[in-house]
């Protein structure tokens, strides 16, 4: 099934620990996974599980695998959007990249409002750590109950109960995008995932 391997996974990260050490577990494990754009796939729970077979993810199949995890921990879960431009001067981007992400449409960022304690907290595991060398506001130490930094800034918030109403609400809106503008995305992601790689390997 899609899931075993989100449940071998789950079972590993949060065995003998508490629920505080246990959200903070999964958090982090998921965080640290390699930070990439990846296809978009129709069911996210494959999407989300395919990072895991992959060794690499972006904001939404991290976040759709941490509500997964989260639920298992008995922690309620909405799917937040965020729409967001990549062209953030506090990034350091290749000048190949900062040309394109001035055209490029918005981009719809994905993280967690998660209910712990008595109020719904902002969890974004996105940045991996590696990408604190390029200015992305990585999360390093999250203490399981307050709000963590969004990935991105952020300007709305639209929060759903579902992993489906999510991706169905993103969608519509990369679907309105024109065929210029899809090419001109589907572009920076080739380019970013390339830049990307050449670093990792460039610090081995």
């Amino acid at each position: 099934m899609t899931l075993d391997i989100a449940l071998e996974k789950f079972n590993e990260w949060t065995k003998g620990l508490d629920s505080r050490q246990a959200r903070i577990s999964v958090f982090n494990h998921i965080r640290d996974i390699p930070y990439a754009l990846v296809p978009e796939l129709l069911d996210p729970h494959e999407w989300a599980c395919s990072i895991l077979n992959n060794g690499k993810g972006s904001c939404s199949p991290k976040h759709i695998l941490l509500g997964y995890m989260f639920a298992k921990l008995g922690i309620q879960v909405k799917y937040g959007v965020y729409p967001f431009s990549w062209d953030d001067p506090y990034i350091s981007y290749p000048e190949e990249l900062k040309e394109l992400i001035k055209i490029i449409p918005l981009g719809y960022h994905c993280a967690l409002r998660t209910y712990i304690g008595d109020r719904w907290v902002l969890v974004d595991a996105t940045w991996d750590p590696f990408m604190e060398k390029f200015g992305f506001p990585v999360n390093k130490e999250w203490n399981g109950e307050d709000d963590t930094l969004n990935a991105v800034q952020a300007l709305d918030e639209i929060l759903f109960d579902t992993t489906h109403e999510r991706m169905t609400y993103v969608r519509q809106k990369k679907i309105a995008f024109t065929d210029g503008e899809k090419a001109l995305y589907a572009k920076f992601v080739e380019k970013f995932n390339i830049w990307l790689l050449k670093e990792r390997e460039n610090a081995k």
